[in-house]
């Protein structure tokens, strides 16, 4: 596992996602100005954690995939039942 890879793509899949970039959020009663949601991710050094999730150590074929879709530069597959409209 390429873990200088996984951080540098990390940080330009935050980008995509609009880190440090401000939303419209509709409220009932108007509108707001609001962050896009954090999504936890924590590596350890025998696996990982996404938002509070169950440890998935590399081992696990998901966690592989996964990473492999971070080392890829996309964002992990597994969120798109979460996120159907994009991230």
């Amino acid at each position: 596992i390429d873990f200088d890879l996984i951080l540098e793509n990390v940080k330009d899949l935050n980008v995509l996602a609009g880190e440090g970039i401000s939303q419209i959020e509709h409220t009932p009663g108007g509108a707001r100005l609001g962050q896009p949601e954090p999504l936890p991710l924590t590596l350890y050094q025998n696996g990982i954690v996404m938002f509070s999730g169950p440890f998935r150590p590399y081992e696990d074929p998901s966690t592989q995939q996964c990473l492999q879709d971070i080392m890829d530069g996309y964002f992990p597959s597994e969120l798109q039942m979460r996120y159907p409209d994009g991230v």
